[in-house]
């Protein structure tokens, strides 16, 4: 078990490490939102990984072969949700739209009394994220390839495969809520309006090109 645990962990760090769209979100999303916010978009996308490593390591090769010929028009839908994300990110940052807000409290976030919107609470940057991350059929291929290209993880049963995926997820979600750690951070740091402001643009412009990127590698 412990052996199928750090293979799980091993995965899980291979899939999260490599810097892409959902990262920047996240480290864009802490700085301009606070840790909770982004400490639960990071648990979304540990959550996604944890559950296509179960699905691989219990599907295998059949839940890959069903979503590879969907892999096209997801990635469709998550670069068009992508850019959709940071056109919002900028629209919310322009000094216009951000006067036209109620009031902030003295540490620069929403006061307790402004509605949120978007991904601004945890519960909709755990679901939010989630779901933009579960798009990525990408990911179960890859866990299914170690899965299958490992003597030692082949025919995992239910249990074990559990563990695997259990592994998976504490991987990607210590690196994730690093991530938002980095957010926060930033967040700190840039405290007036103007670094808010070029932060988001920042984090909009990344992901838009990342997104761009997407829709270009199919």
């Amino acid at each position: 078990m412990t052996a199928v645990f750090l293979a799980g962990v091993v995965a899980g760090y291979g899939v999260a490490i490599p810097v892409g769209a959902i990262a920047v979100l996240i480290l864009g999303l802490t700085a301009r939102t606070s840790l909770r916010v982004g400490a639960a978009a990071a648990l979304g996308v540990a959550t996604a990984d944890g559950i296509y490593a179960g699905a691989a390591a219990l599907g295998g090769a059949a839940v890959a072969a069903w979503l590879t010929p969907l892999a096209g028009p997801l990635r469709l839908v998550a670069a068009a949700v992508l850019l959709a994300l940071a056109a919002h990110g900028a629209w919310r940052a322009l000094p216009a739209r951000r006067s036209a807000r109620a009031a902030v409290g003295s540490d620069g976030r929403p006061s307790a009394g402004v509605v949120r919107r978007g991904l601004d609470t945890p519960l909709r940057a755990f679901a939010g994220v989630l779901a933009l991350t579960m798009l990525n059929p990408a990911t179960v291929v890859y866990f299914t390839a170690l899965v299958l290209g490992r003597r030692d993880l082949g025919g995992l049963d239910a249990a074990t495969g559990m563990v695997f995926a259990l592994g998976a997820f504490v991987a990607s979600a210590s690196w994730q809520l690093l991530v938002a750690g980095g957010g926060s951070l930033i967040g700190r740091a840039l405290t007036s309006d103007r670094g808010r402001l070029v932060t988001a643009l920042l984090s909009s412009t990344i992901i838009a090109a990342l997104a761009v990127g997407m829709l270009l590698s199919g």
